[in-house]
């Protein structure tokens, strides 16, 4: 038995030093198969199965053998970026961003479907042919943003990223929001999350959380949040062009047809025009929708409040664009509404539109296209007294619900880790 247990003791450590002169960040078993992934060519459009998948490292041992590390961007040299999704309504708003926040791409690489591919595109960077997604081309970049799905980004972003010449990933989907080494980042709040990620792939919020929070976090930091209550009410565009198209088409059928006509249906669970439809993503056991459930757990994530009550109620509206929002919030701190607007009109990323005299607030007509969060309605809560607070924010859910919150990433990890990010808008 002691023979035994000695030779099993001389194995283990074998193996171990094994393992420890081989690259790092790839199981032992896996590194054949993963080389053998990246010399693999890569078929024609986004969502391809052509190559050859590497085994994949757990989530406990990527969290045991990653090293500490701080993710950064070169703030001094241009950039090569890339997008996936590039003729998606997202990818068209991030080419946007990038132009208008002078971004300093040095080359720029669309990817698009194979539908797309072979298309120029003119920018402020340049005519861009757009491709085939390649994962060697992306791997050569130093930022790709991602918009395509989440069955591609659970396929990709990992792959594009992993290893000390992996490319910085940002990604629009869900796939990764909730994974424990990943950043879930708006970075005027949670910069760092993202700087000291053991994972180069970092996740961009839903849009609805994103805009709302954008309120929320100053409030926070001065009266800290006790629970908070919101209702959404957000556009068709949520739902993609397809979601637009079913409005307008539906909205037309409506006023060229007879009285009593009713708009068909396809993308959604009910008519949209002339219509409001509380139901927005799937329903959970709970009753609340993925979608209301998604406001919870990512303002719990990116606050870094895991305990902090948060309850939704999304409803889909006939508008185009910007998602509004209704917040009531109870805080530790007695709250003054006076107070409270100075400090919202000062707190990056928020424009204070609060004139109830001059019929001067937040709408989606106004915050449509716009980089800010519109902020308005503030008045003390009846139900919560001096501890509560009432108001209305409005944002544009493509830039601040993603383009501009992914570029702002970017450009937040060209600052050092502990510097706080206040972007100019």
């Amino acid at each position: 038995t002691m023979k035994s247990l000695a030779f099993l003791a001389l194995l283990v450590a074998c193996l171990a030093c094994a393992d420890a002169f081989a690259p790092a960040g790839i199981p032992l078993l896996a590194r054949s198969a993963s080389s053998r992934a990246f010399s693999t060519p890569i078929g024609h459009g986004l969502a391809v199965n052509t190559l050859r998948p590497a085994a994949r490292a757990s989530p406990l041992r990527a969290q045991r053998t990653a090293p500490r590390m701080a993710i950064s961007l070169p703030a001094d040299k241009p950039l090569k970026v890339g997008i996936c999704g590039a003729t998606g309504a997202v990818g068209k708003e991030i080419i946007g961003v990038l132009e208008k926040r002078g971004f300093n791409v040095g080359e720029l690489r669309l990817f698009g479907s194979a539908r797309s591919a072979g298309r120029e595109v003119e920018t402020k960077f340049g005519k861009v042919t757009i491709e085939d997604f390649d994962l060697a081309r992306a791997r050569e970049l130093d930022v790709v943003f991602v918009s395509v799905s989440g069955d591609f980004s659970k396929e990709w972003c990992d792959k594009m990223a992993e290893g000390d010449d992996g490319t910085v990933v940002i990604d629009n989907s869900s796939a990764f929001r909730y994974e424990k080494d990943v950043a879930l980042c708006v970075p005027e709040i949670n910069a760092d999350a993202a700087r000291k990620g053991t994972r180069k792939v970092i996740a961009n919020p839903n849009c609805t959380t994103a805009i709302g929070i954008m309120a929320l976090w100053p409030l926070h930091k001065k009266y800290g949040l006790k629970k908070v209550l919101m209702s959404t009410y957000q556009a068709a565009s949520g739902a993609g062009a397809e979601g637009m198209a079913e409005l307008f088409d539906g909205a037309k059928a409506v006023v060229d047809g007879p009285e009593g006509t009713v708009a068909p249906n396809k993308h959604f669970a009910h008519p949209l025009p002339f219509n409001l439809i509380p139901h927005i993503d799937v329903f959970q056991d709970n009753l609340y929708t993925k979608e209301e459930m998604k406001v919870t757990w990512e303002c719990q994530k990116i606050m870094d409040l895991p305990d902090l009550p948060v309850s939704c109620t999304s409803v889909r509206i006939p508008t185009f664009r910007a998602h509004a929002e209704t917040i009531v919030i109870e805080t530790e701190k007695p709250i003054n509404p006076d107070e409270a607007r100075k400090l919202l009109a000062e707190a990056p990323g928020c424009v204070l539109v609060d004139d109830p005299k001059g019929l001067k607030y937040p709408m989606p007509l106004t915050a449509s296209k716009a980089y800010g969060v519109e902020v308005g309605r503030v008045r003390q809560s009846v139900v919560f007294g001096e501890k509560g607070l009432e108001f209305f924010v409005c944002g544009d859910q493509l830039l601040r619900g993603a383009a501009l919150n992914a570029v702002l990433v970017a450009e937040s990890l060209m600052q050092p880790v502990g510097t706080d990010f206040a972007p100019t808008l």
